[in-house]
């Protein structure tokens, strides 16, 4: 008869048993939109960011070119502002009748200088304007005409005629005060067009403008003054 197994009350003291393998989780893709940015997105973005970065370079380089390239012109141009005179000014009628109807005679020479040694100057469109107290009464155009470089040409012309001028009551008195000294105050502003000639290169079209502030006497007047040679205004 076999023997009997002693009664272990179900405790089990064999071997170590391992712990059981951890069970795989399955994740089923989504079809939607992931929330990295793929290949094709990495891709067009580092596409993207790198034509900014080489337009943004060029831009830069021909900003840096340009700037040198116009210290380089500057120092071996050296350009001058034109210089602009009126060297005389004859003023024969200047009346003003009691409906303000002005009647005038001046004749001015304007003497332009280039003081520059390797620009030339086309002027295309010379426009010569008087004015009295603000009002304009003449209007003239000149010849166009090229002026080489330190070159001083002369220009002349007569402005002759009437004009109905707007004058109110200060005006009014101040034209008989200066008609008393003999002196008036004549403002001439000429409009230019030019271009600018560098070797065989020409630039343009500029247009400046030229004030001059003149004290001009009537000739024949008590008051024996002579007219000054007055210096113009430049504005680019």
């Amino acid at each position: 008869m076999a023997d009997k197994q002693p009664h272990l009350n179900g405790a089990y003291y064999g071997p170590s048993i391992p712990p059981p393998p951890p069970r795989k989780s399955y994740h089923r893709h989504s079809h939607g939109r992931s929330s990295g940015c793929g290949c094709f997105g990495c891709l067009f973005g580092c596409l993207c960011e790198c034509i900014f970065s080489l337009i943004f370079k060029l831009v830069f380089t021909v900003l840096i070119l340009l700037g040198i390239a116009a210290v380089i012109f500057w120092f071996l141009v050296r350009p001058n502002n034109l210089k602009f005179y009126v060297t005389d000014a004859s003023l024969t009628q200047f009346n003003l009748s009691s409906n303000n109807n002005l009647q005038y005679n001046l004749d001015l020479n304007i003497t332009v200088r280039n003081p520059n040694k390797r620009i030339g100057i086309y002027y295309d469109t010379i426009q010569a304007s008087t004015y009295y107290e603000g009002q304009r009464f003449d209007t003239e155009s000149l010849t166009p005409f090229y002026q080489g470089h330190k070159n001083t040409s002369l220009l002349s012309q007569v402005f002759d005629g009437q004009q109905l001028v707007l004058l109110g009551t200060s005006e009014v008195s101040n034209f008989n005060s200066e008609k008393s000294n003999g002196i008036y105050s004549i403002d001439v502003k000429l409009k230019l067009k030019i271009r600018v000639k560098v070797g065989w290169i020409k630039i343009g079209h500029f247009k400046p403008k030229i004030d001059c502030g003149l004290k001009v006497p009537l000739s024949g007047s008590s008051s024996g003054g002579s007219f000054e040679t007055t210096k113009c205004g430049l504005d680019l």
